[in-house]
C-alpha cells in the first residue's frame, strides 16, 4: 500500500503479528514506509525489516557511522 491512511497505519502498528521478538522488530510486508513508528510511539521510530529499502537505509547509516569512527580513530 503506497499511501496508507492514518487508521491503517495504527492498525499495522497495533497488530502483534507485525512485531517479532516481543515488540522489538517490525516486520510487515504490506507497509512500504522506511521508518514506521515503534509499537510504543514514545520510543521513536524503527525500520521495517520486511522492506528492502528500509534495510538498505539502515545498513548505509551503520556503515557511515562505523566508517567515521574508523577514520577518526586512526587519525
Amino acid at each position: 500500500m503506497e499511501n496508507p491512511s492514518k487508521e491503517q497505519i495504527e492498525i499495522w502498528r497495533k497488530d502483534p503479528k507485525n512485531w517479532k521478538y516481543g515488540f522489538n522488530v517490525y516486520y510487515n510486508p504490506e507497509d512500504k514506509r522506511i521508518f514506521p513508528r515503534k509499537y510504543y510511539k514514545e520510543m521513536g521510530w524503527t525500520v521495517n525489516f520486511a522492506n528492502t529499502k528500509s534495510i538498505m537505509v539502515l545498513i548505509t547509516f551503520l556503515a557511515l557511522i562505523f566508517g567515521a569512527l574508523f577514520l577518526f580513530r586512526n587519525h
